[in-house]
């Protein structure tokens, strides 16, 4: 007998807010936020998502969109989903599970996507320094391929793949969260100088009523006022997976995940039909709504079994997974190097992030001799299928950093040849990424020798 087809347990009506949705979103993490459904292992699952703002960003020639964001409301997740064996025994604490990617892609009817940078008094971003204006481009979708009218002479396959899918943590890992995060919050800037060379702002991302949305708990009751003062925002990846934007979680993978609360309580969201690794821009994969389908299975005890705890207690575990057989295959690309030296010539010691954003910013200053802006090649870098590699990180003083850019995306060879650059009509990539005017008074890093 032919499979069934896959269970709808979480839908999603495009024309509703996600609080309007029939089975309503939630935007934290926290063990007391209700399942919306119950899903056997074995049983192929369909849960469907909005884009991560929550349909916030329109398909239009504006990027206000973008600059005036509320990012306290981020991410909207699906779930949670309660999962159980065979026999009707819910998932335990200790166990892992395994989530199985079956199917994934973009909701019908709502085939495009978007990129961006955040206004750097409003979220920033990983060269917000360099680029502190809002931008935007949308991508349209053909099958696999996405191309976009704002980045013109590009065209590629996507990687499609949840920015998120995680598991509830427990009350005891929810306060080892909030009280680290904390204590990053309010002594970090004495301790940590990473904030000081990328501007990264804010320190981390602490509880907070405003925005919050706790799927079927009403606001207003003295519950959700608990619960909101107490849950997790959803910005960074923890120990149960959540905001990790593993570019490789696509079609195929499977994600072994903790799990700390009875049934697991599942979510996913944040669906992305591209991304680059790291994610640069911060608003950096192509952003969509989207659908999973998934299989899961229990493995009882398996924490204990197969993930060693890096840290004080038992939850201090972090997920691993297996990449899917179905990715774009390419077979040139030019490497980008960066060693942990500032733009000001400063050197740091082993700073893989210094690193990466040197390997970053070299790639973008060599796109932008083919006729590209600037604010073009870093959308694009955010969100191409380019692999980033920390590829030395113990030859003192200096962390090597690579970023490997696929040539065949581009219309143009854009390797280095003997007769220079070439020069012509055609290279002249217009029009430019859609984009508002920065008018903070946070100072700009400029390279005296950049192009």
């Amino acid at each position: 007998m032919a499979p069934q087809t896959p269970k709808l347990v979480v839908p999603i009506d495009l024309n509703k807010k996600p609080w309007e949705q029939n089975i309503p979103l939630h935007n934290r993490w926290h063990p007391q936020i209700p399942p919306v459904a119950d899903v056997n292992t074995g049983q192929v699952f369909r849960v469907e998502m909005v884009d991560w703002t929550g349909g916030t960003i329109k398909d239009d020639n504006s990027a206000l969109d973008i600059k005036h964001i509320d990012l306290s409301t981020v991410h909207y997740l699906s779930g949670p989903i309660r999962i159980m064996d065979s026999d009707g025994i819910l998932a335990k604490p200790g166990d892992l599970l395994v989530v199985e990617i079956c199917n994934l892609g973009p909701l019908p009817g709502d085939e495009w996507g978007y990129t961006g940078t955040f206004d750097r008094e409003n979220g920033g971003g990983f060269l917000t320094d360099h680029f502190p204006c809002a931008t935007k481009a949308i991508w349209h979708f053909e099958g696999i391929y996405a191309h976009s009218p704002q980045i013109p002479g590009v065209r590629f396959p996507g990687l499609t793949h949840p920015g998120i899918i995680g598991t509830a943590p427990s009350m005891e890992l929810l306060n080892i969260w909030n009280e680290r995060e904390r204590d990053v919050e309010e002594n970090g800037i004495e301790s940590f100088k990473l904030c000081e060379v990328l501007h990264s702002r804010p320190l981390a991302n602490l509880p907070s009523t405003n925005g919050c949305h706790l799927g079927t708990i009403q606001k207003g009751t003295a519950e959700w006022e608990k619960i909101a003062k107490e849950a997790a925002r959803t910005i960074p990846g923890r120990e149960n997976g959540g905001n990790c934007d593993i570019k490789n979680l696509s079609r195929g993978s499977k994600i072994y995940l903790p799990v700390f609360v009875e049934g697991a309580n599942l979510s996913t969201g944040d669906m992305h039909f591209s991304q680059g690794d790291g994610e640069v821009s911060f608003c950096g994969a192509i952003e969509m709504s989207g659908f999973l389908e998934l299989k899961c299975e229990i493995i009882r005890g398996g924490m204990k079994e197969y993930l060693t705890p890096m840290g004080p207690t038992p939850l201090h575990v972090n997920p691993i997974f297996e990449i899917g057989p179905v990715e774009p295959r390419f077979s040139e690309w030019l490497v980008f190097e960066g060693i942990s030296v500032d733009e000001s010539g400063r050197q740091h010691y082993l700073d893989a992030s210094v690193a990466y954003k040197r390997a970053v910013l070299n790639a973008i200053d060599y796109l932008s001799k083919f006729g590209y802006s600037k604010e073009q090649a870093y959308l694009l870098l955010s969100c191409c299928p380019c692999e980033g590699r920390i590829s030395g990180i113990v030859d003192a003083p200096n962390a090597v950093a690579t970023l490997a850019i696929p040539t065949a995306i581009f219309d143009q060879d854009i390797r280095p040849k003997n007769n220079k650059v070439p020069v012509g009509p055609r290279l002249i990539k217009k029009p430019d990424v859609l984009k508002c005017t920065y008018d903070g008074n946070l100072p700009i890093t400029r390279n005296p020798s950049a192009t």
